[in-house]
């Protein structure tokens, strides 16, 4: 009789555990399908839609690959789940490639601080307490000049910083005039300034007319 009862038990055992095994299988076999299925779905998204989602688009797939993942661990027999997982992500990868080949090649803003301010830290603050009345004209020099240079390259958000630089380069100018500017340097600089405003202020409209007009096709 006990032996009867163990003998039971132990079938009963051998399902629960075949159950939760087969329970496994079948979570991650959903889990992998759905990623493959997201990772398909995105060459049907449209250009537009892409770039004005495309923060959530990663998100998703980076949620879906996880969740695949996640669905694997503890499988003995993994090795065919785990090579879809990959062929998807590989696909994801040169979607994402060919996405990124599509848009515009914006300026970093690390670059775009560099050519216009050299090594020279301007701070978070953007205080720019190294420029003083010896060196203000060059700053302003090279400013205006880089920015003459290498307009056709730069995006919405790099015209966007670079008007806040000059409003801030302004700023300092400010104070530099009080602290001995020469008159010669000043008119100078207010010759640059003229010529400058309306260069800023039509490629910076522009820039935004631009962007405006593709997301909207």
């Amino acid at each position: 009789m006990k032996n009867l009862k163990f003998l039971l038990i132990t079938l009963a055992s051998g399902v629960a555990l075949i159950s939760c095994k087969d329970e496994k299988q079948t979570n991650a076999e959903k889990e992998v399908v759905a990623y493959e299925m997201y990772v398909d779905s995105l060459n049907n998204v449209a250009l537009s839609d892409l770039k004005t989602n495309w923060d959530s688009i990663e998100n998703d797939h980076e949620r879906r690959k996880i969740a695949a993942e996640v669905a694997l661990q503890d499988l003995e027999n993994r090795e065919e789940l785990e090579g879809k997982i990959l062929v998807s992500s590989d696909k994801y990868e040169l979607y994402k490639a060919n996405y990124l080949a599509q848009q515009p090649k914006a300026a970093t803003k690390s670059v775009v601080r560099t050519a216009l301010f050299g090594s020279e830290d301007i701070g978070d603050d953007m205080a720019f307490t190294w420029v003083n009345k010896d060196n203000i004209l060059r700053v302003y020099d090279n400013f205006t000049s880089t920015v003459e240079k290498n307009k056709e390259s730069y995006s919405r958000e790099d015209w966007d910083e670079i008007k806040l630089y000059y409003e801030a380069l302004d700023t300092r100018k400010n104070t530099v005039e009080n602290e001995g500017l020469s008159g010669s340097d000043n008119m100078k600089i207010a010759s640059i300034k003229f010529k400058f405003a309306p260069l800023l202020k039509a490629n910076r409209m522009g820039s935004k007319a631009e962007e405006n007009s593709e997301a909207k096709e």
